[in-house]
């Protein structure tokens, strides 16, 4: 496909009169609505998404946006992100991970200050990137510290395929990937929850299929449509959920189709399995410990798993979020980042408090950017 034939198809996908079509569909739904509903966007992307082009605003009053926990770096605790920042500034390491991490601050800081203490810390669009440092640095330990949701994880098992068939011997992992399922599930059953439906996430169901879902729909009674990532898409899902409280029914859609399958990315799947398996415990920012929620490396890779050779020095205890920020009230859906009395004043991107500021996917994040702030 030309780049021609690309730009037509997304904006097709971002045309002004399909939007505002199907906003009168919406308003027209929402007039047989006998409650307010709270929709929740799980993924980070959709927030950005929402907020650029204004939904909010295009919506019915009884409609409303909450924000979920599906940004991988808005999540990561305190103390996850200090064992990045120790790992990195330990003799002859080069620690790599994704962009994102750079700014997000831990106990003794982030990456950035580590860096500005002669830390050898490099950034990745892929993981792959990591042989050619590694090769290129043949007396350097390199530690990728992996994050992410299901989308990256099957990035991180391409590279683990590659280092042990290959046999490259100075490349070591420390794994933080992050499932989606998990941390629904522990939103649903908090006393605090607001969500009646789920708008679910893009490139997490291309990889796991949106099976992951039906227990939403079937145990908990909460419409789930799984979204593709432009402002049609996001329409189309809202109306798709507000016709479903309306024809009494609760069902797993797939407005996502060009891209998402019931099953997923089985290839990936394997090869997930293949490297990685449950942990037991894994705590959340701002959602507390939730079970079977991230992975960890199989038993038979723990010659390369940074965590188990680095131990000694990794701290395990939990380490609170700085006191005046909400990062984990607005990632429960309980609040929003304007609700912060800090948001926009003593947190902003150049100096944030939280993490939901400093990811391109967290939600404070998109209310500076998109809420004329800058």
């Amino acid at each position: 496909m030309s780049e021609l034939q690309l730009k037509d198809l997304y904006d097709g996908f971002r045309d002004p009169k399909t939007i505002k079509a199907l906003k009168k569909l919406i308003d027209k739904e929402a007039q047989k609505l006998n409650k307010d509903i709270n929709i929740m966007e799980v993924c980070g992307g959709h927030t950005h998404t929402i907020m650029k082009y204004g939904l909010p605003q295009l919506l019915p009053s009884n409609i409303n946006f909450v924000h979920g926990p599906g940004c991988p770096v808005c999540v990561m605790p305190k103390e996850r992100i200090d064992h990045a920042y120790i790992l990195s500034l330990q003799e002859d390491v080069i620690l790599v991970t994704l962009g994102d991490m750079i700014k997000v601050p831990g106990s003794h800081g982030s990456l950035q200050d580590a860096r500005s203490k002669g830390a050898d810390v490099r950034f990745v669009y892929s993981p792959l990137d990591t042989i050619k440092i590694a090769n290129e640095n043949p007396e350097k330990k390199i530690i990728f510290f992996a994050i992410g949701f299901e989308t990256t994880t099957p990035m991180t098992a391409a590279l683990l395929e590659h280092v042990t068939k290959s046999g490259i011997k100075n490349i070591l992992f420390h794994i933080n990937h992050i499932t989606v399922p998990e941390p629904m599930r522990a939103l649903l059953d908090s006393s605090d929850c607001k969500i009646d439906a789920f708008i679910g996430p893009s490139h997490v169901s291309v990889i796991t299929g949106s099976k992951i879902y039906e227990e939403f729909v079937v145990d908990y009674k909460k419409p789930v449509v799984v979204s593709g990532f432009e402002p049609v898409d996001v329409m189309q899902s809202i109306l798709s959920i507000v016709k479903q409280f309306n024809e009494n029914r609760c069902d797993l859609e797939l407005q996502y189709s060009r891209a998402v399958s019931y099953d997923g990315n089985l290839r990936a799947q394997e090869l997930n399995n293949k490297f990685f398996t449950k942990a037991e415990h894994f705590r959340w920012r701002g959602l507390g410990d939730i079970k079977d929620s991230a992975y960890k490396l199989r038993d038979e890779y723990s010659s390369i798993d940074a965590e188990i050779i680095y131990k000694d020095i990794l701290p395990n205890e939990k380490i609170d979020d700085h006191k005046l920020c909400i990062c984990g009230s607005i990632m429960r859906g309980v609040a929003k980042p304007n609700d912060c009395k800090v948001f926009g004043t003593a947190c902003k991107p150049s100096s944030p408090l939280g993490s939901c500021m400093v990811s391109s996917e967290g939600a404070c994040s998109a209310y500076y950017k998109y809420g004329n702030l800058l």
